[in-house]
């Protein structure tokens, strides 16, 4: 599955805004602590479609709603544990449906979003209850920065043979990566 069209970490980082919550040490690190003090739950739009997630409704209807629910006693505390709850849902249910259809019983977490202890711990729960395998998250050292995943694809192309002068290399921003052409793997 994929996004529909943005990204979670995107989304996490717009509502951050919305709500006013600082960039230090990031967005999604101060959503994450903000929610653990949250205890109001929001019903906001869940948007799956089989495998796939919506992320662009959510944070819409939380950017239009949440001036009046902090006006009308809701905390940014309830408004993060809320978003965050339900985007991490979605990413369990996606990530159970993909695993029966590919006979898997672990998971990797990777990525900015992977940091988060919240996710970690549904994804775990759901792992162990399904299958009985392991999650497994990268170190957070290696998971702040994107650069560090297209570094290390990077290598594994060079090591595959393919190599290309940094006048031919570009940037494609939604690059698909059902799109690439992988050369290290069997």
């Amino acid at each position: 599955g994929e996004t529909i069209d943005i990204a979670v970490g995107n989304c996490l980082d717009r509502f951050a805004r919305v709500i006013g919550l600082s960039n230090d040490p990031s967005p999604g690190y101060n959503i994450e602590q903000y929610a653990k003090r949250g205890s109001r739950y929001v019903d906001l739009p869940y948007v799956v479609k089989g495998m796939d997630v919506s992320f662009s409704g959510i944070l819409s209807f939380i950017e239009r709603d949440a001036p009046g629910r902090l006006a009308t006693g809701y905390t940014k505390e309830d408004l993060c544990f809320s978003l965050q709850e339900t985007v991490f849902a979605m990413l369990v249910e996606i990530t159970e449906r993909a695993m029966a259809h590919c006979g898997q019983k672990d998971v990797l977490i990777v990525g900015g979003v992977g940091c988060n202890l919240r996710l970690q711990e549904m994804m775990a729960s759901m792992v162990s209850q399904r299958t009985h395998g392991q999650l497994c998250a990268i170190d957070d050292r290696y998971a702040i920065d994107n650069g560090a995943m297209i570094a290390w694809t990077g290598q594994l192309l060079y090591h595959g043979g393919f190599s290309a002068p940094i006048s031919a290399c570009t940037t494609t921003q939604r690059y698909r990566t059902d799109e690439v052409h992988v050369t290290w793997r069997d």
